[in-house]
């Protein structure tokens, strides 16, 4: 298993963005103390970019950061957990994971947002909004996935704030909603499982990037990761912590760390 430290925060932009780059550190450090893993810190820029067709700061994130990741995951070492930085970071691996194990491949979503805007759409123009639409093989041409994640392979989870233009994704069944995540992904050979913090209840974790009122508790989310045991995991990524006092995520990076080393 590999621990990857993506420290970008050029993605989103919150009020607390500035915040994630120290947030993934102090998470990074917490999962490699719990998984007894050493973590790779890949470098990411703190420069910014303008405005660019309609996705802020788009040259740093098509640049530096990219390939920056692109050259961690270059040699196949196993199950790899990536920790940001914004919800952007998991653009790489996801592509990687969807390119390495072909199109069975599944993706269990949780977060407060679908993240299926485009450029056209996206209110804000921040690209933690669109990155799962561009792993659809959507939007902007720079950022979508080539192969793309298949039609009604991902699934959400915990998702309850949606955008218009989400929604018609939704609806046209690209991806599936369900309260029952194990059984959206049947019939996936691996499953990558995404976790962007806000997925939780604010008041269960006060280090969220965009909080949203709702959430799921810890002990939710554990049990509900834990119910992806039957799949083979072959990646996973935590996503948007803006908090540096991350102990009380100790038993969601257990159960990730579970699902990546196959126990059952």
């Amino acid at each position: 298993m590999l621990i990857n430290a993506v420290p970008q925060f050029q993605g989103a932009l919150t009020e607390r963005a500035p915040e994630l780059p120290e947030g993934c550190v102090a998470l990074a450090e917490l999962a490699g103390h719990v998984l007894g893993v050493p973590v790779h810190h890949i470098r990411q820029t703190r420069e910014t970019s303008p405005v660019v067709d309609g996705v802020a700061n788009r040259e740093v994130l098509t640049g530096e950061n990219r390939a920056a990741q692109l050259a961690a995951l270059e040699a196949p070492g196993g199950p790899v957990l990536t920790i940001g930085g914004d919800c952007g970071v998991e653009l790489v691996p996801i592509g990687v994971a969807r390119h390495r194990f072909g199109p069975g491949l599944g993706v269990a979503w949780f977060d407060a947002h679908p993240d299926l805007n485009t450029a056209r759409t996206s209110p804000s123009g921040a690209f933690h909004g669109m990155v799962l639409r561009s792993l659809l093989g959507e939007g902007d041409p720079e950022f979508a996935a080539d192969p793309p994640i298949e039609p009604g392979r991902v699934v959400l989870a915990g998702t309850r704030v949606f955008d218009e233009a989400e929604r018609a994704v939704v609806d046209r069944g690209l991806v599936v909603e369900t309260a029952d995540v194990a059984a959206g992904l049947a019939g996936a050979d691996k499953v990558y499982v995404h976790l962007d913090l806000d997925v939780l209840d604010p008041g269960e974790f006060d280090g969220l990037n965009y909080p949203e009122p709702g959430g799921l508790t810890i002990e939710r989310l554990v049990a509900m990761l834990r119910g992806l045991s039957g799949f083979e995991v072959v990646g996973a990524g935590i996503t948007e912590c803006a908090g540096t006092e991350v102990r009380g995520l100790e038993p969601v990076i257990e159960v990730l760390g579970e699902l990546l080393a196959g126990k059952r």
